[in-house]
């Protein structure tokens, strides 16, 4: 602004930024060669769809407020905070700001479009008919308007509004906009016009949410064995731009524990999707091609997490026993079974194939048998031939998946629970977004009744739930088992004549 003597908006700057954008350190220098740093900022709607619906996105963009945004006003100087903003959905980052107990600082103040809604039901139902059945023969609704009119003071009778004079041309109050807002999609009208969203669906009684996967703690620190376990393994999901991975040890009985996860290489940050990879296999490999990055990651992770030692709680070092990569990729199918091949921990590394195997499909148990292959359960590992020349794994998703879930549903301190290290939940947020990218659809076909895993459309990524799927198949190719899971069915024995063994000996 121009600098004018006496004029309370003598030389002011304003200066215009996304919350995700570059804000740190904001200042500008006047013509007098004085430098001035923000003393008021407006944060406005500082969500989005897409962020409300994540726990990490959230506590994301709270921390960049109270740490980048607020902090602008630089050392020894107050600033000023206003944030117009919408709630979407019940804990978003607007709910939480709003709510004072949460946030006092903020002195939120949560407006609405109707304080107090009419009291005759009755006659806006009977307005609710009238309207849709105008709409659907075509017109604007004018059979409504007419009946609300005729019947107007009943009908707001009881209704307090913040905007008397907010209607449209065809309406004739701010009441009935409301309401036909309301008509229009109840959903919407609470979280855009009354910042109350209406709570979301109760989940099934077995459907575990994020909050209950990160809140699963078992107050271990990072990397650390439990006494009890006798078996790590580890499962690397490839992706063009990194490698997502996770480390798990496991007691005999399918006792399990998270005790480390992330990404190669590190995004040293605390979320971040695979789309938004500042850090990616090419650019800290240095590799011209895909393929040689993919492979160079492969190298650098293994060679870390598996030549490591472990300490368990009792003192003995355990090192990872099988690590299974994901070679499901099109793209780097190849080159995940030549770092296998060629791996210095080609005992230790092997391909896998995660299939899903519906309801409708041919189950892993009626698989016929070859000389040569290991058979577990929903697992096997075919015998090789070919160029590849590589043993690898297949698994049933569908089954692995729900046995995770059904292993997370466990009480903490019963035999077969999954817990994740550490005493913090929100250093877990992510990762357990990951975990429940996907929901289950109970199906029936070929006589069984089965769950089939789908990608959920609102959220992101899955891969550390695939990476812990992984670890357990690696763990039961180890031999962990399940007590009560044990139990396969023996295998049918072809019946021979002795006239037709007679035949094989001879020369």
């Amino acid at each position: 602004m121009p600098t004018i003597p006496g004029s309370k908006a003598s030389g002011a700057i304003i200066k215009v930024a996304g919350i995700t954008g570059r804000i740190r350190g904001m200042k500008h220098k006047r013509a007098d060669g004085q430098t001035v740093r923000p003393t008021l900022v407006v944060i406005d709607d500082p969500q989005t769809d897409e962020s409300a619906r994540s726990l990490s996105q959230c506590a994301t963009r709270e921390s960049i407020l109270a740490g980048a945004v607020l902090g602008l006003g630089g050392p020894d100087q107050k600033i000023s905070g206003i944030m117009p903003c919408t709630v979407i959905r019940p804990s978003d980052m607007a709910d939480n700001i709003l709510n004072r107990d949460r946030h006092p600082e903020w002195n939120g103040e949560r407006t609405k479009m109707v304080y107090s809604f009419p009291t005759d039901e009755k006659l806006w139902a009977r307005y609710a008919e009238i309207r849709a059945e105008s709409l659907r023969q075509g017109n604007a609704g004018e059979e409504a308007t007419e009946f609300y009119r005729r019947h107007r003071e009943e009908m707001d009778s009881g209704a307090v509004i913040a905007w008397p004079e907010r209607f449209n041309h065809d309406e004739l109050s701010a009441i009935q906009h409301a309401m036909n807002l309301k008509l229009q999609d109840e959903a919407a009208f609470f979280a855009e016009y009354q910042n109350e969203p209406l709570p979301e669906e109760v989940a099934e009684a077995d459907e575990l949410t994020a909050e209950q996967i990160a809140g699963k703690l078992n107050r271990m620190k990072r990397g650390d064995v439990p006494i009890g376990c006798n078996h790590l393994t580890m499962f690397i999901d490839v992706q063009a731009s990194r490698l997502f991975f996770v480390v798990a040890a496991w007691e005999e009985d399918f006792t399990g524990y998270v005790i480390d996860y992330g990404t190669w290489p590190d995004q040293k940050r605390p979320y971040f999707t695979l789309r938004d990879a500042r850090l990616t296999l090419a650019g800290v490999t240095g590799a011209a091609g895909l393929e040689g990055a993919i492979y160079a990651g492969l190298e650098a992770l293994t060679q870390d997490y598996l030549g490591r030692d472990w300490r368990r709680n009792d003192g003995a070092m355990l090192w990872i026993e099988r690590c299974l990569i994901d070679a499901n990729w099109g793209s780097s199918t190849d080159v995940v079974y030549q770092f296998c091949r060629q791996s210095a921990h080609a005992g230790i590394v092997l391909p896998s194939h995660g299939r899903f195997v519906g309801a409708s499909s041919q189950p892993f148990s009626e698989y016929q048998r070859r000389p040569g292959d290991r058979v577990g359960l929903n697992r096997r590992m075919p015998n090789v031939q070919g160029k590849r020349a590589v043993r690898y794994a297949l698994y049933d998703t569908n089954y692995w998946k729900s046995f995770i879930y059904a292993r997370l549903a466990v009480a903490m301190g019963d035999r077969g629970c999954l817990s994740l290290f550490g005493d913090q939940p929100e250093m877990h947020r992510l990762f357990a977004e990951h975990l429940t990218a996907e929901y289950r659809v109970r199906t029936e076909g070929r006589g069984r009744t089965m769950d089939e895993w789908k990608q959920r459309p609102e959220r992101g990524d899955n891969h550390w739930f695939d990476c812990l799927v992984g670890c357990a198949v690696a763990a039961s190719i180890q031999g962990v088992v399940l007590p009560g899971t044990d139990r396969q069915a023996p295998a049918k024995r072809e019946r021979v004549s002795f006239a037709a063994m007679q035949r094989k000996r001879r020369p």
